[in-house]
């Protein structure tokens, strides 16, 4: 049955409660609202985001696949772990959903809830923020292993999978390892995008290095300028950074005070379609301190761009063994040096960035797609049911 293809008439679609920390435009937001959209309507969606922020519904097509519930407790709850049980339970009861689906750590009061009600169930586990970015917390570790124990889990990376595996000791059959796929027939190769270039003042003929995805601490853009200060300024870089988010005034405040950054940054800010901006680019740099299959990568792999990136996560080996000098391994005392010597190599040899970009290109035709990932995706939730 094709995505569009509605169900017979005497078989209503299930209905799905999607409980996100928040439901702002980054990786797993745009991943679910990917997915909503492939599936048409076989599936009806609601959404709780705890933080009450729902900016990435703009990505769904179809509006009337998916309503909005309020968070049954703020998130930055301070009540009792029974309060808040009790208030989830209340939810859960009244939305009757047939499935619930939850995102990563901000959603295990969800979890538990839905557990405690015998409801479907798949979790999703995406990645950290910066207090388990270096190191897994011992309690986060065994609420994760006693309340998933037979609950499928969903992961997009080889690293997260091993975690599950080893340090949650899930069982295998309930860990589910999918890549994140996007819809490959809307990326083109970059062509220099010449007009946008030309709406953002940036050079027809500059070097332009991309920054996408969220502004927040984990992702560090701010090790982004700075390894972009240190790039040779004869090759007169610049830069675009695409997102928004809490670190956007202090990567504005760290340009305004670098003299060899002035001038050459340009915020995009958010944007719903990130494809005619990626073209535009030389080189894509991704600077975190965690990921585990970023979507920003997939985008810029389908694009035909080179990368510079951090050693976190899936990234060394989405990337290919060509790419494994401009990976750079995080440093407890600096990265943005050898994430600088990585730019610098790619802005200084256009034959290089032509043939990796290419490579990149092809890997994420053959292995990033959207049909794939919505399959398995879609097998997962069925067979949870």
């Amino acid at each position: 049955m094709s995505p569009d293809h509605p169900l017979p008439s005497n078989q209503p679609a299930p209905r799905v409660l999607h409980v996100f920390p928040t439901f702002v435009p980054a990786g797993r937001e745009t991943r679910a609202a990917a997915l909503i959209n492939a599936f048409g309507t076989r599936w009806r969606h609601e959404i709780v985001a705890l933080d009450g922020r729902v900016e990435a519904l703009e990505l769904v097509r179809d509006r009337s696949l998916v309503t909005v519930r309020a968070a049954p407790v703020p998130v930055q709850h301070s009540g009792s772990a029974w309060s808040t049980l009790r208030a989830w339970r209340a939810c859960l009861k009244a939305a009757k959903p047939d499935l619930v689906l939850t995102y990563n750590w901000g959603a295990f009061d969800a979890v538990l809830a839905a557990r405690s009600l015998g409801l479907p169930l798949v979790h999703h586990e995406d990645g950290f923020n910066s207090d388990e970015a270096t190191h897994q917390l011992q309690r986060r570790v065994w609420a994760r292993r006693l309340a998933l124990r037979n609950t499928p889990l969903i992961v997009p990376s080889r690293r997260l999978q091993t975690i599950a595996l080893t340090e949650w000791k899930l069982r295998p059959q309930c860990v589910h390892h999918i890549d994140n796929g996007i819809e490959l027939t809307r990326y083109q190769a970059r062509d220099g995008a010449a007009e946008l270039r030309r709406r953002y003042g940036i050079p027809a003929q500059a070097l332009l290095v991309g920054w996408l995805g969220h502004l927040r601490p984990v992702k560090n853009p701010r090790r982004f300028l700075a390894a972009l200060a240190r790039v040779d300024a004869e090759l007169q870089a610049w830069a675009l950074v695409i997102g928004d988010g809490p670190e956007r005034a202090a990567c504005e405040e760290l340009v305004a005070r670098t003299h060899t950054l002035q001038g050459r940054v340009v915020f995009a800010g958010h944007q719903s379609d990130p494809v005619p901006l990626l073209r535009a680019l030389d080189v894509l740099c991704m600077s975190s301190d965690s990921e585990q299959m970023p979507i920003a990568l997939v985008e810029a792999m389908a694009s035909g761009l080179p990368v510079a990136a951090t050693a976190v996560g899936d990234i060394r080996s989405m990337l290919g063994a060509d790419q494994e000098p401009y990976v750079v391994e995080l440093s407890e005392h600096e990265t943005a040096w050898p994430l600088a010597e990585a730019l610098q190599a790619l802005l200084a040899d256009p034959e290089l960035r032509a043939r990796l970009g290419t490579q990149n290109r092809q890997q994420a035709l053959q292995r990033y797609g959207l049909a794939t990932m919505a399959a398995a995706h879609e097998a997962v939730w069925r067979s949870a049911l």
